[in-house]
């Protein structure tokens, strides 16, 4: 049954006949909820309305439809089919099998709604209502068919020690028959055989007569596997459900019999941390305890044959969840006296354990309500205090009462994450960054002492919804985005950074054992998810932090993934494309520790080196001008000899075309004229290349300046040693004169590269005059412009001043194809003897 079905469905429905049950869809008796059994036997709330019974004529026969409370969409509508087996079960429960691995439950808010229709689907089916299952002879032959219909009913063996051989027969013989499970259902239920099998069972422990006590096994299985609510719950009522368990200790392919009442009378205690005066909640609770242990520990797992068989008793313990969380969510006292006592310091450690433990269960429970019965729910715990109260117990200790608060703390993240935050930004208010519940989670994962990290895992899991705008909410009056990350970075980051500065003080991890590494990589992570996700609360923090640089130090880790989590870490960065970061990164010549790890490597062709390979790549495919200057000038040298693959000759090849590109702007201004030419698909007219080429030009200036580096911090001479020097002793240079080159290249101040921009003197003016006059956001001369003293902007200012202009060649919009570069050498000669009416025009502006 679909959850919303076309509005056909809808229209056919409708005028099929209901018109008679409009007027009662608001009684509360038609209220129910609609529930699926999902591939992993729960039960999946498919929302709540109202039912009603009627005629579809689309599906030719009385229908059973449940209208949406909410929006009167349809939320189930199903032929009531006269071969389909339906069961009713606790009174308020009607179950069936709409087709094969798809079983339907509606769930009634009273008794006598569930009456009513199920009256109604008896009359469909020929069936008395006094029945709780109706027939289902599809699977039966015709011969078994009539042998059942002729017999009006099963007649049990008497209840006697002699005759349990004959009634384990009976019972293995009545399972492969739906009809005959039936009537054995039927007769075992009107006859109160039950009891008297369980008397029987304790004649045969006292005579320890062990083959009577197989035989009633196999009895008290194979009537569980009659899948039916009736005889649950005569076998879970408070008399007889210990002499069920005790049938089924004696299962005859064990040599020893299990001791599972000894168990739970002896070992598995009940404890009320807070006592519970209402005694049917107390023996709700008894039951369901009980049941779960006999489906998870006792029973033995279901064949493939027989797993359906046993989804009553699945249903029977979920919807006493359901009823256990309501009583005790209605409970106002109860709840009130569990908070109190949680959070006053005179409740001793031993209690607060239980109380903990207590809570967590309770949450677990939870998992079964419906959603809007969850929303309640936590709703409840929220006006409780549940927050402060973690906060309290987070900060004890016990790592007990620790990990089941964690386990709280992560019910409520997944359920609410907006409501955790909205709580943590309140108390910042009043308390101290130490005890703030965020700082006191990441403390919790930093000080994980499982030597894999589980708890620092999952904690880590949290750490990431908390911080992961997607799923934080924006009204009209406030952005949760803004006020969290202003938050997170100003309170928690610090506590979160503290191990990565803490071991990177020096030129390679102060601490390198496996559990440390493990736990940076867990905060790297989750740092690489705030560089994709928070743009300009990270970038603020990494710069002003230098913490790249502090990452990079771990790429001397001798734990591989430590080191790729490090370069994963740069390559998100990279990626961003943003000229910022790339300002930072070659201030601080922060591709060294990268080009130490890639010829640490050596030839090894393993991750690290297609890693580090794909980042320089990435560098040349994408074009990012300043980078690719920055790296060819300081660290070609160490990188030339990498032939088996082009990516670092390509990257050479890209800065020497953008320097060509520098030295003569006008000359790659046509270049670009008659790479347009030679590619364009459509024809455009003279004004309009023109008037493009100029807009391009303007558009490479703005962009050149973005990417100069600030020329006001020097260095002293030790500092601007360039880091090739590094690498040239370790490979031992015995030329001088290679010496002299590298001299040269630090001599002209690690701040600028080896290359100077020239202009002709009308170029200058009129581009310096191009620039101002435009005062666009970002371009020189405008307030806030990246562009700093030396720049083009202000070329006239500062003519000393080497500066890197790394303009794109050819237009910007139009296709750059790939093999540009290859034809542009044997273009040279043609370009060179164009006429030179684009300088003319360039002057003449």
């Amino acid at each position: 049954a679909p959850d919303q079905p076309p509005a056909s469905l809808a229209t056919a429905s409708q005028s099929g006949g209901c018109g008679g049950a409009g007027g009662r869809m608001t009684d509360t008796r038609r209220r129910v909820k609609v529930y699926t059994l999902n591939e992993d036997r729960q039960w999946d709330d498919r929302g709540t309305g109202h039912v009603s019974s009627c005629y579809v004529e689309r599906l030719k026969g009385m229908s059973l439809l449940v209208r949406a409370e909410s929006d009167g969409s349809l939320l189930l509508e199903s032929k009531i089919n006269p071969n389909t087996a339906y069961q009713k079960q606790q009174d308020t429960l009607i179950v069936w099998s709409e087709a094969e691995n798809y079983d339907l439950a509606l769930s009634f808010q009273e008794k006598a709604g569930c009456d009513e229709i199920w009256e109604k689907i008896c009359q469909v089916q020929g069936k008395d209502p006094s029945v709780d299952i109706t027939q289902d002879l599809v699977d039966e032959s015709e011969e078994e068919r009539f042998d059942d219909m002729s017999s009006p009913g099963l007649e049990l063996p008497s209840c006697e020690l002699s005759r349990l051989e004959e009634i384990a027969e009976l019972v293995a013989s009545s399972l492969p028959s739906q009809l005959r499970r039936e009537k054995l259902a039927l007769a075992l239920e009107n006859e109160g055989y039950i009891k008297k099998l369980l008397e029987i069972f304790h004649v045969c422990e006292d005579l320890e007569n062990i083959e009577g006590l197989h035989h009633l096994y196999e009895i008290i299985k194979g009537i569980f596997l009659l899948n039916r609510t009736a005889l649950f719950e005569v076998m879970f009522s408070e008399e007889c459900i210990m002499d069920v368990i005790g049938c089924l200790e004696y299962d005859p392919s064990l040599s020893q019999s299990r001791k599972h009442r000894e168990f739970l009378t002896k070992t598995a205690k009940f404890k009320e941390v807070i006592p519970i005066s209402d005694p049917e909640l107390k023996q709700k609770i008894h039951q369901t305890y009980r049941v779960q242990y006999i489906q998870d520990m006792v029973l033995p797992t279901p064949s493939v044959f027989e797993e359906n068989m046993l989804s009553t008793l699945h249903s029977f313990i979920f919807f006493n969840k359901v009823e256990i969380v309501g009583m005790l969510q209605e409970d106002e006292k109860f709840l009130t006296d569990l908070f109190a006592q949680l959070t006053d310091e005179a409740t001793d450690e031993e209690k607060r354990q239980e109380l903990v433990n207590f809570l967590k269960e309770f949450c677990a429970f939870s998992q079964t309500l419906q959603p809007q019965n969850r929303d309640a729910f936590f709703k409840t715990l929220s006006n409780m205090g549940i927050l402060p109260a973690l906060e309290v117990i987070l900060g004890m200790d016990d790592a007990q009462v620790r990990s089941a608060a964690t386990d709280i703390f992560s019910y409520l993240v997944e359920y609410n994450p907006s409501m955790v935050r909205e709580f943590v930004m309140q108390e910042a208010q009043q308390n101290d960054d130490d005890i703030l519940l965020i700082n006191l989670i990441i403390e919790h994962m930093i000080c994980d002492t499982d030597p894999e990290l589980g708890g620092a895992v999952l904690l880590m899991g949290l750490l990431r919804t908390l911080v992961d705008p997607e799923n934080m909410l924006a009204t009209a009056n406030k952005t949760e985005k803004t006020e969290f990350l202003g938050f997170f970075y100003k309170h928690c980051m610090h506590v979160l950074t503290a191990p990565l500065l803490a071991n990177t003080t020096e030129d390679k991890p102060s601490k390198d054992d496996f559990q440390t590494a493990q736990l940076l990589a867990l905060i790297l992570e989750l740092l690489t998810f705030c560089v994709e996700h928070h743009t300009y609360h990270i970038k603020n923090y990494i710069i002003n932090k230098d913490i790249l640089r502090r990452v990079l130090v771990l790429m001397a880790s001798k734990h591989a993934f430590l080191a790729l989590c490090a370069l994963r870490f740069k390559r998100k960065i990279i990626g961003l494309k943003d000229e910022f970061y790339n300002r930072y990164i070659m201030k601080s010549f922060l591709f060294e520790p990268v080009v130490k790890a890639f010829l640490n490597n050596g030839s090894r062709y393993n991750l690290m080196n297609s890693a580090i390979i794909e980042m320089f790549e990435f560098i040349r495919v994408e074009d990012i001008k300043s980078l690719t200057a920055h790296v060819i000038e300081n660290y070609w040298k160490a990188l030339e000899d990498v032939d088996y693959v082009q990516t670092f000759k390509g990257l050479k090849l890209r800065f020497e075309q953008q320097r060509e590109r520098q030295d003569n702007p006008k000359l790659d201004s046509m270049r670009s004229i008659l790479r347009n030419h030679r590619y364009r698909r459509d024809a455009r007219t003279l004004e309009d290349e023109e008037e493009m080429w100029f807009n391009t030009d303007e558009d490479d200036i703005e962009d050149g300046e973005a990417v100069v580096p600030p020329s006001d911090k020097t260095k002293n001479d030790e500092d601007i040693m360039d880091p090739i020097s590094k690498f040239m002793e370790r490979k031992k240079l015995k030329e001088s004169e290679e010496k002299e080159v590298l001299l040269k290249t630090n001599l002209s101040g690690r701040q600028s590269p080896s290359f100077k921009l020239s202009f002709s003197s009308g170029t200058k003016s009129n581009l310096t005059s191009q620039s101002s006059a435009s005062n666009l956001p970002g371009s020189p001369g405008s307030p806030g412009s990246p562009g700093s003293p030396g720049s083009p902007g202000s070329v006239s200012k500062s003519t000393s001043q080497m500066a890197a202009i790394t303009t794109k060649g050819g237009l910007v919009g139009l296709v750059d194809y790939p093999d540009d570069d290859e034809d542009d050498d044997e273009d040279e000669d043609k370009e060179e003897t164009l006429p030179f009416s684009k300088k003319a025009k360039l002057e003449s502006s």
